[in-house]
């Protein structure tokens, strides 16, 4: 079996010339970098206490990291999959609940009880494999948001069957990023912008007053990009097969499992980006999306169209852009208008 895996980051930035500008007298430029996530991930900010926002910041997504993690044997979200009930922290219950919106809202696009099914294929540990029959109808079994319960009066999570097992993997970069956001506005932060892995999340404008600017990773060339968009106070988010896959007898399984099927999606995209002001969201949407297929995903951001906004790369190359991106975003290829 051969192991191909792409960098982390999904995403390039791009700055103007001069892009940060120049720091009044009074202002000073702060930047970190720091491993949590299973990413690198990078911290940038300008401002009277820039630096002080910055570490903050890290520290706060490092103890996120240590609560959220299904791989530290320390953290509260491994001791819940073991026991199969455990403890939930204040931001647990926040995440479990605007899970369980995501996942009724999106059909069970997304569910955060995809974890034995990431498992059964070995994407969790690297020793990859292609389920069964068998193996695939046993593990659909343990999916299915509607058997996690919370107990808001004992703060407890209860997973319903033997097995079940949780990850917030698909929203905690997001909910991560929105985070440092909340620290960045605390500390009076002028701008800044942060890259989690890939998941870019910026603070304000950029110090002439003009968008950011963040280049979309081309997935049908990962060492290019397809074009740039323009954002301010938004997050930008990419769900691609190309991040991680393997290939086994000639055939290449991705990592976005669809939870219909316990299998790779098979749903004629290729990579989702969503840019929103809510990181959250954004994390959460760009798999669900993926899964959705170009049609439901047009039909979702049409009843959603106040939240977010995106772009969507089907097999054959072609880009499609909802139509509040259509004067942000800019790419030597054609690119079709999602419309109301």
């Amino acid at each position: 079996m051969k192991n191909k895996k792409r960098a982390a980051a999904v995403l390039f930035l791009f700055m103007l010339s001069g892009a940060a500008g120049v720091c009044s007298a009074q202002e000073t430029k702060a930047e970190k970098n720091i491993f949590a996530m299973d990413t690198f991930m990078t911290l940038s900010a300008e401002g009277t206490k820039a630096q002080e926002a910055v570490d903050a910041a890290s520290a706060e997504i490092l103890r996120l990291d240590a609560m959220l993690s299904t791989g530290n044997e320390n953290s509260m979200v491994y001791a819940l999959n073991q026991a199969g009930t455990g403890p939930a922290s204040e931001e647990m219950e926040l995440l479990l609940k605007y899970s369980q919106e995501l996942y009724e809202d999106t059909d069970g696009c997304f569910d955060i009880t995809i974890y034995p099914v990431m498992d059964l294929w070995g994407f969790t540990s690297g020793e990859y494999h292609v389920p069964n029959e068998k193996e695939l109808e046993q593990v659909q079994g343990l999916l299915g948001m509607d058997q996690v319960a919370l107990d808001e009066d004992k703060d407890e999570i209860s997973l319903g069957k033997e097995g079940m097992k949780i990850d917030f993997g698909g929203i905690a970069k997001g909910y991560a990023s929105s985070r440092a956001m909340e620290i960045f506005e605390e500390y009076g932060v002028a701008r800044g912008m942060v890259n989690l892995g890939g998941n870019v999340h910026t603070y304000k404008t950029k110090a002439d007053g003009s968008n950011w600017r963040i280049g979309i990773r081309d997935p049908l060339h990962p060492d290019t990009y397809l074009g740039i968009v323009g954002v301010a106070d938004e997050a930008v988010i990419t769900s691609g097969g190309y991040e991680r896959y393997f290939e086994e007898d000639g055939k290449t399984y991705h990592h976005i499992m669809d939870p219909a099927t316990c299998m790779p999606a098979d749903s004629g995209l290729i990579s989702v980006s969503i840019i929103s002001g809510d990181g959250t969201l954004a994390d959460g949407l760009s798999t669900s999306l993926f899964i959705m297929g170009k049609e439901k995903a047009e039909e979702y951001w049409r009843d959603h169209s106040d939240e977010f906004e995106t772009i969507l790369v089907e097999e054959d190359g072609t880009v499609s852009v909802t139509e509040g991106l259509a004067d942000r975003f800019t790419s030597d290829n054609d690119f079709e208008i999602i419309r109301k």
